[in-house]
């Protein structure tokens, strides 16, 4: 364990919440920040709770150095925001080549406010679930965007804010792989039943890799991870299938 405290982005999504397993594993205190930013489906801002309910309920993962939780009100990002996850719009690829989901500007804003709530934490490292493996093509998910933000958020706090994305270079079978390793069935199973993934907001479909539409791109994603890590027979180590 690395003596450092550590700030997770927790949506309460598949990525946000085996990332907060990692970090659990890793550092000394752990706390967590959640945005209201207007979403779509907004029913993940129920699962975040569910999922906290869950793990500290459960022994799969040693939450004794979890600490608090903190909610945002972004309503301001969704009122600027033109985009199918903010407003009632099909999903499609734009002209820009990018999915109408994507949020201009959203992950630069969360890590900037998470930063200011981790200077006064004493957090030195933010976690996030960014990936740029299976997803959608978002540009603030690569990981030199936020290498770039990290630099700046050095700059603009006078003290080191360190950036961890474990999920970066992982396809979604490795992260249920991930989960596996970091807490057994167990974990997996708190993924599978309490996260929340779907753009559309689908809480009443189950499928065998959690709830969801079944259609939107997010759960396409998440279904295909879920069908290529029980191919590969459920290991616990990164299936080679990126």
């Amino acid at each position: 364990m690395i003596s450092q405290n550590a700030l997770v982005l927790f949506s309460g999504g598949q990525d946000s919440t085996i990332c907060l397993a990692w970090a659990l594993a890793r550092y000394n205190r752990v706390t967590t920040i959640g945005f209201d930013y207007r979403q779509r489906h907004s029913v993940e801002l129920e699962c975040r709770q569910n999922v906290l309910n869950a793990l500290r309920a459960s022994d799969c993962v040693d939450t004794s150095e979890l600490g608090e939780d903190t909610l945002l009100d972004l309503g301001i990002l969704g009122q600027i925001s033109e985009t199918s996850l903010t407003r009632n719009a099909e999903i499609e690829i734009s002209d820009s080549g990018l999915p109408t989901t994507f949020v201009p500007g959203r992950n630069l804003i969360f890590l900037t406010l998470a930063s200011a709530v981790g200077w006064r934490q004493s957090a030195d490292v933010l976690v996030g679930g960014m990936c740029e493996t299976d997803y959608s093509g978002y540009p603030d998910c690569r990981r030199a965007t936020l290498d770039a933000q990290e630099q700046a958020l050095a700059l603009g706090l006078d003290r080191e804010m360190v950036i961890e994305t474990p999920l970066m270079h992982k396809s979604k079978a490795d992260t249920f792989a991930m989960a596996q390793s970091l807490g057994g069935q167990e974990l997996v199973d708190i993924v599978v039943e309490h996260t929340h993934t779907c753009y559309l907001g689908d809480r009443s479909t189950r499928h065998d890799w959690g709830y969801g539409c079944g259609t939107c791109p997010a759960c396409k994603l998440r279904a295909t991870g879920w069908a290529d890590w029980q191919k590969a027979g459920c290991p616990d180590e990164p299936t080679g299938l990126a």
